[in-house]
């Protein structure tokens, strides 16, 4: 069984991940010859598939499955094509992708068919988040407290206000959850539990979640019936946040996330890129996991510097160079690190398991004292939004 992943950036260390841990063998292809997953997979190809599509296309015509992890549009307008010529199956939903990828069309979906969701300026109060609606994650989220501010903001945006989301600020914990959806049926997996840094970027991922049996049945439902309203062929995350007991959806992105599968392979042992092959290359519906016997589980990024470490959400691991999986990290079960014997600055994702909660968070801990004494450092920071 060979994969290609096409990207090498985060949801290619994610994508190569899984596929390493389910056996397959797997090609990475990137342009950029330091991408992170350059150090994850058997074989990497260096190219940019809209100049070097021939290329590309004779290093994935015996790949069983292709998992895109880039979202660039012409890229992977040009990725469908080579699949099909190449004929191989190509783990793709291009219209939920179009809906999804675009925060103003999702967020009409939402209000248009009743599900909670976050108010839009001005029919709402301060604080407000502003972000760009094609982007994805935190990437240039802002929060404004004032309405000058705001004002001054919207001002500067030089005719391109409509392609900025700003809505209304909700406190309280964030969670995620992935769907499989294929001939019209939906397949929900392990919700998880989020952890943002000071700049809303999702530093740390636990599992099982701390929601109560009712919310956890009616996010699980939630997100089922978005996945139904977008007539899903693949792989969608719901991300909701818990505002005063109330779960409202943040975003849905339609294709492999980064963080939250591992976290649920870890935890529930169910790899999404397993169901995902079944779905594209077997043409099945994947069958819903008992996830009841799960262990816990605690994924968290670090960056390690000459005076101190601290928990920082993912973006510190997307400049990080080629990556590596290793066991046995300073005490974690595993890492995904550009670690080196001769260097004292460094960045890794942290996976640890246990049977509890407790017992996983006190292994996190260790882990952390362990990288501070190893390197004798002066502080450990672990930062959160600003309220």
């Amino acid at each position: 069984m060979r994969v290609a992943v096409i990207g090498g950036k985060l949801q290619g260390v994610e994508a190569a991940y899984l596929a390493k841990q389910a056996g397959w063998d797997v090609l990475v292809v990137d342009k950029d010859a330091d991408a992170p997953a350059s150090g994850m997979c058997d074989e990497f190809c260096r190219a940019d598939i809209l100049s070097n599509a021939d290329k590309i296309a004779d290093v994935i015509r015996n790949a069983d499955l292709i998992i895109p992890a880039i979202e660039d549009e012409a890229v992977l307008e040009k990725l469908r094509d080579l699949a099909h010529t190449c004929q191989v199956p190509l783990a793709f939903d291009p219209e939920a992708y179009a809906l999804s990828s675009s925060k103003q069309k999702s967020d009409a979906l939402f209000h248009g068919h009743g599900i909670p969701a976050p108010a839009y300026w001005p029919d709402c109060t301060l604080p407000v988040i502003a972000k760009p609606s094609s982007a994805s994650g935190s990437q240039g989220v802002r929060k404004f407290y004032d309405e000058k501010d705001l004002s001054e903001f919207l001002g500067q945006l030089n005719g391109t206000r409509q392609d900025w989301v700003i809505q209304e600020y909700l406190e309280g914990p964030s969670y995620s959850i992935e769907v499989i959806g294929a001939q019209g049926q939906v397949v929900s997996v392990q919700i998880t539990d989020l952890g943002m840094d000071r700049g809303y970027d999702c530093k740390r991922v636990s599992a099982p979640t701390e929601l109560s049996e009712d919310l956890e049945q009616e996010f699980r439902e939630l997100a089922e019936e978005l996945a139904r309203l977008i007539h899903l062929n693949g792989i969608m995350d719901v991300e909701v946040i818990n505002h005063h007991g109330q779960l409202k959806v943040l975003e849905i992105d339609a294709r492999l996330p980064s963080q939250t599968p591992t976290a649920v392979y870890k935890s529930s042992g169910v790899n999404m890129l397993e169901y995902l092959y079944q779905v594209f290359a077997q043409g099945r519906v994947p069958l819903k996991a008992d996830i009841s016997q799960a262990q816990a589980v605690v994924y968290e990024h670090v960056r390690v510097g000459d005076e101190g470490i601290e928990t920082l959400g993912e973006h510190i691991m997307a400049g990080a160079g080629p990556l590596k999986h290793v066991y046995g990290f300073f005490g974690a079960d595993e890492a995904i690190t550009n670690f080196r014997p001769d260097c004292t600055s460094f960045v890794a994702t942290l996976i640890l398991t246990a049977p509890t909660f407790e017992e996983a968070w006190v292994k996190r801990c260790d882990v952390i004292e362990n990288i501070r004494n190893h390197f004798n450092l002066s502080f450990y920071l672990d930062s959160t939004p600003e309220v």
